[in-house]
């Protein structure tokens, strides 16, 4: 009888160490409801965010969720996230769209999850030989008023960074009052400054980084539009925000999106591989996390397939497989 005691102990100890061992993946696929399979997600149109929609898109893929992908300008990207339209957007890129975004913040119509990129740029540009006749500040600008055709060039129209540059017009900022903001889009713009640049003529423009402009053309990022574009040239942070309540309702996804961070070289390698081979945005993103299998380790650290398995052994086996 002791015998049988015994081994139904040592039976009954196993049986719980097992469901213990289980129960994370457990509780994460209980946790995620069916509403939770397709993520929707939202594209400005921009390069940087091409390049983390995708890699975005090819751990979503094997871990069995469905990404779908709206091209919306950001203004209506905000309005999809309150109206609970959109999931997840990767591009809040902060301080530029912080005007924009504060009514949502202070309202609760969106959550700001995570930081998932440091050390970016984000301010106005001008090639290098227009830097190396003076043009090194905001300040300098109005001095070489007809050389640049009282003009600088934008993006999208209603896109914030557009918005800083028609509120430092309207205050009259740096003796720019006269200027006009010639709004395009991250194509027509860089075609413009392609152009100019062949030319040698004067342009200003917005520039970023990550993107390929920035070994595309020798540029020089102008200083002291710090109350426009805020410090350290646009010294900027990319979050990741989503519609309210996302992350606790999909708590999985959640923990995937707060981990999920990326790095200026890498979203670069990304975008010249787009731009320069010609590889669509997820062959790329594929070949980057692939060359960066580390990467992994922490976006993945206690996630789960949408049925509840290994998340960082399913993402591997689908690269593996390309």
């Amino acid at each position: 009888m002791k015998q049988s005691k015994h081994h139904l102990s040592r039976r009954l100890i196993a049986a719980v160490l097992s469901a213990a061992a289980i129960m994370p993946w457990a509780a994460a696929r209980a946790a995620d409801p069916g509403s939770c399979t397709q993520v929707r997600m939202a594209d400005p149109g921009w390069t940087d965010i091409d390049a983390t929609n995708a890699m975005a898109g090819v751990v979503l893929g094997a871990l069995g969720y469905r990404q779908s992908v709206a091209n919306l300008s950001v203004p209506i990207t905000y309005e999809g996230l309150k109206k609970g339209q959109i999931d997840v957007f990767l591009g809040n890129w902060m301080p530029a769209q912080g005007p924009l975004v504060k009514p949502f913040v202070d309202s609760h119509a969106i959550d700001v999850l995570h930081a998932n990129l440091t050390n970016a740029k984000f301010t106005l540009a001008v090639p290098d030989y227009v830097a190396a006749a003076g043009v090194h500040t905001f300040a300098d600008l109005a001095k070489y008023a007809d050389k640049f055709d009282d003009r600088i060039y934008g993006i999208e129209p209603g896109a914030p960074a557009n918005q800083n540059i028609s509120k430092m017009i309207g205050d009259k900022a740096f003796g720019l009052g006269n200027w006009k903001l010639v709004a395009s889009s991250e194509t027509g713009m860089l075609t413009q400054v392609a152009r100019a640049v062949r030319d040698k003529r004067w342009i200003v423009f917005l520039a970023w980084e990550p993107h390929l402009m920035n070994t595309e053309f020798h540029l020089t990022y102008l200083s002291g539009g710090d109350a426009y574009f805020g410090p350290n040239y646009g010294g900027a942070t990319v979050n990741t925000v989503t519609r309210t309540g996302f992350a606790n309702e999909c708590t999985n996804l959640g923990r995937l999106f707060k981990q999920m961070t990326f790095d200026v070289d890498l979203e670069n390698q990304i975008i010249a591989n787009v731009l320069q081979k010609k590889m669509s945005a997820t062959a790329a993103a594929r070949d980057a996390l692939k060359a960066h299998p580390k990467l992994l380790e922490p976006w993945l650290e206690g996630v789960t397939t949408a049925s509840g398995a290994n998340g960082l052994q399913a993402v591997n086996s689908a690269l593996a497989g390309d």
